[in-house]
């Protein structure tokens, strides 16, 4: 069983990513804003230490009675210890009751004392090695915050973006809530154009291809209606016309009379059944025109032998000579079954309007990007003023006799306009009658 994919949303992936990428930054952003402040803070130290031991080179006494009347034996413990050795190993100063090695590595170094660890910089003037130490629990205590104190505007200001994003994204996702809601509450008939103003760039491209679709559909939709109507009011004619026969054939009083009806009753179905034939063609090339079915490269010169093949009776039986002058192996893209209705439709109005003892010539030639089928015939032609109405479903030439529903050329029309195919009506330089001439775009 196929499984399909759960719905999610476009707004909460966004702010899912947006704000977990926020946090994530602003996380190390503040642990290392956090280790450089205190690695700040102990430079910082650090140099205090080496200026108070400078500071101290001077004013210190160089014996040991000395440090014995100045040596602050009851005074409190202080974050800084300050003692002075001398080149033997003689304390002369202290000031407090901590007592630090006798030795120590000149420069920083760590040490321990008391249970406690110092950080103590060590320097020698003169005979005397002086020794200042800071506790390194204060020294922490203070460097943590500081170093707080610094991340402090990031921890404030991480919630801020996160809100800032929130809104932001919010307010980006209000064109296309505003789009899915013109499509929620639209009728089933209703295919108007969504506004596309406003709408994201990444957005606008699929509500232009809605709105094109829509398009399609109405013009599906308008065909149909169209198609309803007319076939309604062309198929009224023909049935009033088989009741008739219908009643004539039940009055005929002898044989001849009977067979007479009987023959008219079945030309009229055949006519009404042609009729029928036609209108569900031009249904199917309509909509496929209106809703855009996809094509394929098809060979025309192929398809025209085959209607020329399957003409050849017909045109025996009329005394017509009916052939191929040229055929080049061009492509089109197009459908075949709708590309062989169209040159059915253009044989069998050549067929039908040229007279006993006529000529009928096709074409198919490639002329640059283009591949055009050309119809000849020496037939009567149709007259400037009608060519352009001659497209128009059951429109005929007035005064034609040859029988017919006005549908053929409409139906070549539909089928031409959904292959890209110009269409032209003129007369015949060779035969004297009409040319057809369509010109096809070549297949990539």
């Amino acid at each position: 069983m196929l499984r399909t994919a759960a719905p999610h949303s476009l707004r909460a992936r966004l702010l899912w990513f947006l704000l977990g990428a926020i946090v994530l930054t602003a996380t190390a952003q503040v642990a290392v804003a956090y280790r450089t402040a205190r690695a700040e803070a102990d430079v910082i130290f650090d140099y205090h230490m080496q200026q108070m031991a400078m500071a101290l080179r001077n004013a210190l006494p160089s014996n040991a009675a000395a440090a014995t009347e100045s040596s602050p034996a009851d005074s409190q413990a202080a974050d800084f210890v300050v003692q002075v050795w001398t080149a033997n190993g003689l304390q002369v100063f202290r000031s407090s009751d901590t007592r630090l090695p006798e030795r120590s590595v000149l420069g920083f170094s760590d040490v321990s004392a008391d249970g406690t660890t110092y950080r103590v910089f060590s320097m020698q003037s003169g005979s005397q090695i002086i020794q200042v130490a800071q506790d390194m629990a204060p020294r922490r205590a203070m460097a943590g915050t500081l170093a707080l104190r610094t991340v402090l505007p990031i921890a404030v200001m991480a919630p801020l973006l996160m809100i800032l994003v929130w809104w932001v994204v919010s307010a980006s996702m209000v064109p296309v809530a505003r789009a899915r809601l013109q499509v929620a509450q639209r009728r089933a008939d209703e295919l108007t154009e969504i506004s596309e103003a406003g709408l994201p760039e990444e957005i606008q491209p699929l509500v232009h291809e809605l709105n094109l679709l829509f398009a399609r559909l109405s013009r599906a939709f308008d065909a149909q209606k169209s198609f309803v109507a007319d076939a309604a009011h062309e198929l009224r004619s023909p049935l009033a016309a088989l009741k008739l026969q219908v009643q004539g054939l039940r009055s005929a009083g002898d044989d001849a009379a009977r067979e007479l009806a009987v023959a008219r009753l079945t030309a009229g179905i055949d006519r009404a059944t042609r009729l029928v034939e036609q209108l569900l063609v031009l249904a199917r090339q309509q909509a496929s025109a209106a809703t855009g079915l996809k094509t394929a490269p098809v060979v025309l010169a192929e398809i025209v032998r085959q209607e020329l093949i399957d003409a050849t009776s017909s045109a025996q039986a009329h005394a017509l000579d009916i052939g191929l002058a040229h055929a080049d192996e061009g492509c089109v893209a197009g459908q075949p079954e709708a590309l062989r209705i169209l040159v059915r439709n253009l044989v069998d109005n050549a067929l039908k309007y040229t007279p006993s003892g006529g000529k009928i010539d096709l074409e198919v030639r490639c002329a640059g990007d283009r591949i055009v089928l050309g119809v000849d015939d020496s037939g009567p032609g149709i007259a400037e003023g009608d060519r352009a109405r001659v497209f128009d479903r059951f429109y005929r030439v007035e005064g034609t006799q040859a029988a017919g529903s006005g549908l053929g050329l409409a139906i070549v029309h539909a089928i031409a306009e959904f292959h890209g195919a110009t269409l032209t009506l003129g007369r015949s330089v060779s035969l004297g009658g009409l040319r057809v001439t369509l010109g096809f775009p070549v297949a990539r």
